[in-house]
Formats: C-alpha cells, structure tokens, sequence
C-alpha cells in the first residue's frame, strides 16, 4: 500500500497514543486523557516509544495490498490481510504458542495505527494559490 508520508505519521503517532494509554495509569483510571500524557513526555521520550512502535508498524504497513481509496474515506483491510503481512514480516521468531501471541499483539497494533490513518485528500480539490 501507499501511504503518504502524514499518513503514516498520523498511524504510528496515534498507535503510539494508545500504547501510552495502557501503560499510564492516570490515563486507564481517567484522570488525563490521552493526548495530555503525550504532551507530558519530553522530545527523547517520545522519540523512543515512536522509534520503537515504528520497527513493527511501518514494515507491515507498507506490504499491505494496494487497496482503491476513495476521497474523504480511510483504507480498509480485512484482518487477514493485516495478519498475512503481519507474519511475512515476523520472521522465524519464538515457539508456536509466542508466535500466535506475537501475530495477535502485532494485528491489533497495526489496526490501531490503521484507525489514526486520516481521510484521503482528494488531490483534485486541493486549493492552489493563485500567485503559483
């Protein structure tokens, strides 16, 4: 698939969002949202959970199959899609049962960042400004 390069940083900074939700616990018992703990962080911080997330996301991201995206919506893929690029991607890693885990755990990630993907631009209704 090709996503632009906002595309995929809006993907890997949301799944980054949510990972930091389960980990905070002010964030899991309400007492700041989501968004509010990533502005907490410091730059290095940030750069080392988005460093991290982006080994695993981007790889699959990147071989999922060229889908058709109509303006103004998001692309979808069926969770075996995102399963089949998630274990091309894995490698011979673990044993059976730590593969399913890991395959499972990689999905819902990769869904999650799926889910932060903003809308298609419509390149025809882009406004150019007139001194161009």
């Amino acid at each position: 698939m090709r996503f632009t390069e906002h595309e995929l940083t809006a993907a890997l900074t949301g799944a980054a969002k949510g990972v930091l939700a389960a980990q905070d616990k002010d964030v899991r018992k309400g007492r700041r949202t989501a968004d509010e703990a990533w502005e907490a962080l410091g730059r290095f911080q940030r750069f080392q959970l988005l460093d991290g997330l982006g080994d695993q996301i981007l790889p699959v991201l990147v071989a999922l199959p060229d889908v058709e995206v109509a303006p103004g919506t998001r692309p979808t893929f069926t969770e075996e899609q995102v399963a089949a690029a998630v274990e091309d991607r894995l490698g011979d890693e673990g044993g059976r049962i730590r593969r399913v885990v890991l395959v499972k755990a990689r999905v819902a990630l990769v869904q999650v960042a799926l889910a932060h993907v903003p809308p298609r631009q419509d390149p025809d209704a882009l406004i150019v400004p007139d001194h161009l």
